[in-house]
Parts: C-alpha cells; structure tokens; sequence
C-alpha cells in the first residue's frame, strides 16, 4: 500500500524553524546539504521517523504561503500544558481553544517563524 511519508514546505531561518517544532515536540533527525546551496532539515516526533522536511534556500527572505495551504495538526495530550510551554518560548496560539463540534475535541492553532498553521488537537 502506499504510504504519506512526510510532508515538506520552504522556510528562511533554519535555526528559528527548528526551534519551533522543538518546542512542539519534534527532533531534527537529519540535515542534508543539496548541491545547489538549498539544505533539508528531516524533523519527526520521537520513535516516528521524519514526517516533517523543512527546506531552506539561501537568499530567499520570504515565501507566499497561498491560498491553497491549510495547516498541519499534530496532538496534545493536554493542550493547556502544552499551550503554557509554548508561551515561554514566545508562541501563542491565534485565539483560545475551542471545541468545533459539542463533546468534541478542543483544539487551537499557531503559526510557525513562516506564517505556516499548526493545529494542535487535544487528545489523551
């Protein structure tokens, strides 16, 4: 069967890339330099393998993230935890969490150093 193995978007400050999926809990597990300057920085959560490639192309200051993207959402066993630890490294979420449906999961977003959308869906 075939498998969504990662997904990869353009950023243009590796180290302030990286430490923002640090924060939410993700490992850079590899760095590849490519022969035209570009790098490749493979993050992926613990035991899980790289699901996230981030590519950094030098000279580029800014990227268009479109209409087209939505986001990508990851779990949280305690979204108010998780939320409190991101605020002390300076990320907060776009608005309060919030449950989309009655008895449904609460969730919030927050956006990366590249205006990206990170859902963050609690779940225990």
């Amino acid at each position: 069967m075939p498998a969504l193995i990662h997904t990869c978007y353009r950023i243009v400050d590796i180290d302030r890339s990286v430490a923002f999926y640090d924060a939410l809990g993700f490992e850079e597990l590899h760095r590849m330099g490519l022969p035209d300057g570009a790098t490749n920085i493979f993050m992926g959560f613990p035991d899980d393998g790289a699901r996230l490639e981030l590519t950094y192309n030098p000279g580029t200051e800014h990227y268009d993230v479109g209409t087209g993207y939505g986001h990508i959402a990851i779990t949280a066993e305690d979204l108010d935890g998780t939320l409190a630890a991101l605020a002390d490294q300076g990320i907060t979420p776009e608005r309060e969490p919030y449950a989309v449906s009655d008895g449904g999961s609460r969730i919030c977003f927050v956006r990366d150093p590249d205006d990206y959308r990170i859902e963050l869906i609690e779940r225990s």
